[in-house]
């Protein structure tokens, strides 16, 4: 093929792009009112990692004499930003478009505004709480040399960080923002944890990549999770049918669940100071102190060396 003959395909090619574009309405947006933007929601977990950790990420140099002046000026900006997402967002699911004379929503403005100040209210709590999982990181991983190292280097924290935040608007009822928010700590740690899960005290997911927790998850005070963990839905494919109701398992107080292990269902509990080994496959409750494993499984060993003088022996056989 000419690239003459490459130029005199586009016009054929477009006109079946746009074809596939109208007839699979669930695959675009047009005509409707815009969404949020992510590259905005992405800067402003940039800024509120700033304002839950100051000094560790974005400006050095804070002092106690200058920090509230930091502190001020990062709170406004973020102000600014949320404002006009969580606007979005209730715009969004109310599917009024911007304001050009028509459709305007003082409602949705008016409710943006409260709830931002509403989220701002709470951020002193959040931090409190990511204390306790700051501490629960140093104190379970002898690894960690301090605190520092598990605030900075640990993505373990930062989904947890980032999830605690969403959270908090997610109870506020905002519509998909708080799940751009926790989409975005997935793909920067590999740790999905819904933000409508509810995250006790001392939290603590150890290498971390792997993880899913599911919406409707809870999970008590002093928990460890390590890599591979899920605690999901035992029938998700009902879908939409399920919508609401408790399908993620319940974790009490002081569990430890090792890397590999499934847990799955809305009647699945977990009982206090349990230990879940790895690997393990659950869908029903499991007793306070309790701990469960797999059977041990048997090694096979062999020879290695060859019977005859450069004769092939494969490691393994398929």
């Amino acid at each position: 093929m000419t690239r003459q003959e490459l130029d005199q395909q586009t016009p054929a090619v477009v006109d079946a792009l746009v074809q596939s574009i109208v007839s699979q309405p669930t695959m675009q947006h047009l005509n409707r009112v815009y969404l949020p933007s992510r590259d905005v929601i992405i800067d402003c977990m940039t800024r509120l990692r700033q304002l839950i950790f100051p000094g560790y990420f974005g400006k050095q140099g804070l002092t106690k004499q200058n920090i509230t002046y930091f502190i001020g000026e990062l709170t406004t900006k973020l102000t600014d930003l949320l404002y006009d997402q969580v606007r979005c967002s209730l715009r969004y699911r109310e599917q009024i478009p911007e304001s050009n004379g028509e459709g305007d929503c003082h409602d949705c403005d008016d409710l943006a505004a409260d709830i931002v100040a509403k989220f701002f209210e709470r951020i002193p709590a959040v931090r409190e709480i990511l204390a306790t999982d700051v501490r629960a990181a140093f104190e379970g991983d002898p690894a960690a040399r301090n605190t520092d190292e598990t605030i900075f280097c640990y993505p373990g924290l930062l989904a947890i960080t980032i999830q605690r935040l969403a959270h908090e608007l997610h109870k506020l009822d905002v519509p998909l923002l708080p799940r751009i928010m926790t989409e975005h700590a997935h793909s920067q740690t590999g740790i999905d944890i819904h933000p409508g899960a509810k995250l006790g005290q001392s939290f603590f997911i150890d290498h971390g990549t792997g993880v899913v927790v599911g919406e409707t998850t809870e999970i008590g005070n002093n928990v460890k999770l390590y890599q591979g963990v899920t605690l999901g839905a035992l029938s998700p494919h009902f879908g939409q049918m399920l919508r609401g109701q408790k399908r993620h398992p319940t974790i009490e107080d002081n569990v430890t669940i090792y890397a590999g292990a499934t847990i799955l269902g809305g009647d699945t509990v977990i009982g206090r100071n349990a230990v879940i080994g790895g690997n393990v496959f659950i869908t029903a409750s499991v007793a306070p102190f309790t701990q469960v494993s797999m059977e041990t499984q048997k090694l096979k060993f062999r020879e290695r060396r060859t019977k005859k003088k450069d004769e092939f022996v494969p490691d393994f056989s398929i």
